[in-house]
């Protein structure tokens, strides 16, 4: 595996909230970090309760690398005319794990299909340009178990190789869950598999 298909890029936290207008319909837009579908509905009830004014709080989220799973919500504004422009912006700016909310207060005046479809796509572009987006490196663990006469020569290797320790239990029989860099692990694990005393099982 090629070192950058292990690596994604993200939110961490929340970005600042942004105004966009288009013939004074307001455009509220923040990207929030998320793990999970869970996530999804509590942020945007909060933001209904926040702009209990608004008209519309269309979304569209991501979440995974390797099959990543989406969806784009247009919350009552034609069809696909929010939620897809919103789920573009995911796209061109290479982001996943993430959650882009747009609030939308109506100006009176009627933006029309074309005019929806600019002003989400711009409201969510200038939100992404705004937020902060970090690089994270996708890890896989694997549990080493040993006897405590073998536990200098794994801790050496853990050292050299610059690898993280997620866990450990150390007594006679010892026991430790690292984390690895997913491009390496194959070369790790039959690091680990080749020394004498130790069994190294590949944990989900």
């Amino acid at each position: 595996m090629d070192k950058k298909e292990d690596v994604y890029r993200t939110v961490t936290k929340t970005s600042p909230e942004i105004l966009y207008k288009d013939r004074k319909s307001k455009f509220y837009a923040q990207v929030h970090p998320i793990a999970s579908e869970d996530d999804v509905k509590p942020i945007v009830e909060e933001l209904r309760k926040k702009y209990h004014t608004a008209n519309h709080v269309c979304y569209a989220w991501q979440l995974g690398t390797e099959n990543p799973i989406y969806r784009a919500n247009d919350d009552g504004e034609p069809n696909n005319s929010a939620g897809m422009p919103i789920y573009g912006q995911i796209q061109s700016f290479d982001v996943t794990n993430v959650l882009i909310t747009i609030t939308r207060i109506f100006g009176g005046t009627k933006l029309g299909v074309g005019g929806l479809i600019q002003a989400y796509k711009a409201a969510a572009q200038t939100a992404l340009e705004n937020a902060k987006i970090v690089k994270k490196i996708i890890k896989a663990q694997m549990r080493l178990q040993f006897e405590y006469p073998v536990m200098d020569i794994v801790m050496r290797t853990i050292k050299q190789k610059d690898l993280e320790i997620a866990s450990q239990k150390m007594e006679l029989d010892c026991e430790l869950i690292i984390s690895v860099r997913l491009s390496e692990s194959e070369e790790i694990f039959q690091l680990f598999d080749e020394m004498h005393g130790v069994d190294v099982i590949m944990l989900d």
